[in-house]
């Protein structure tokens, strides 16, 4: 059995339930966030940063060049670009359901 969609063609389904009470949701904008590889390159990065400031530091009388508040800036900056860029994601695509 068929169904038609609003604009009248068959075989696809309109999202609404049964009941014709509420529209089903049938794809979510983008898949989870732990699933995609810019999240690992994110994590790496923070770990990368605060690795080398904590390896950075005062030896033969030298200023410590790498602070940690210089490491925090730098934690921030990643998340912010990491925020743009999950927005970006979510901006144009879809998870199916196979629901």
């Amino acid at each position: 059995m068929t169904t038609a969609n609003p604009a009248g063609s068959p075989g696809h389904h309109t999202g609404v339930d049964p009941a014709g009470k509420k529209p089903r949701r049938l794809a979510t904008e983008t898949k989870s966030a732990l699933k995609t590889t810019e999240f690992f390159v994110y994590i790496a990065s923070v770990i990368a940063v605060l690795i080398a400031s904590m390896v950075v530091g005062t030896e033969d009388d030298h200023a410590d060049y790498f602070r940690a508040d210089k490491a925090w800036l730098y934690i921030v900056l990643l998340t912010i670009g990491y925020m743009i860029s999950r927005g970006l994601a979510k901006s144009g695509s879809r998870d199916q359901h196979d629901s």
